[in-house]
């Protein structure tokens, strides 16, 4: 438990997410400024934000509680693409290409969690 959460491959991978997001809502139409694009750009953001604050508490159970809220901020963030692809506000292939990181997070988030076991 005393690595940094910069070195955890997870939290990276999910910084990556979180800058994707933010570069594809940027095109989001400006009346959805308060409202989904704050909130996609959120979700995405509280994914790496948890996985640093729960290795910052140096404990198996506190590190597993807060991955397992990134894990639901990224089913969150992926209902939101989902929902901002059927609006039209991302392209098939910007809406799949933001799902497929989000899967890597959650798989790596995913086998975190049971290394905490």
């Amino acid at each position: 438990m005393g690595k940094s959460f910069k070195d955890l491959v997870a939290w990276q991978k999910a910084m990556d997410l979180a800058e994707a997001v933010y570069g594809g809502t940027e095109n989001f139409p400006k009346h959805e400024l308060y409202s989904l694009t704050s909130q996609i750009r959120r979700a995405a953001t509280s994914v790496p934000s948890n996985i640093a604050e729960g290795q910052a508490h140096y404990s198996k159970p506190e590190f597993r509680h807060f991955l397992r809220h990134a894990r639901g901020s990224l089913a969150e963030l992926e209902t939101q693409i989902l929902l901002a692809r059927r609006l039209h506000y991302l392209t098939e292939e910007a809406a799949q290409r933001l799902i497929t990181l989000a899967d890597e997070v959650g798989r790596i988030t995913n086998g975190l969690i049971d290394s905490t076991r």
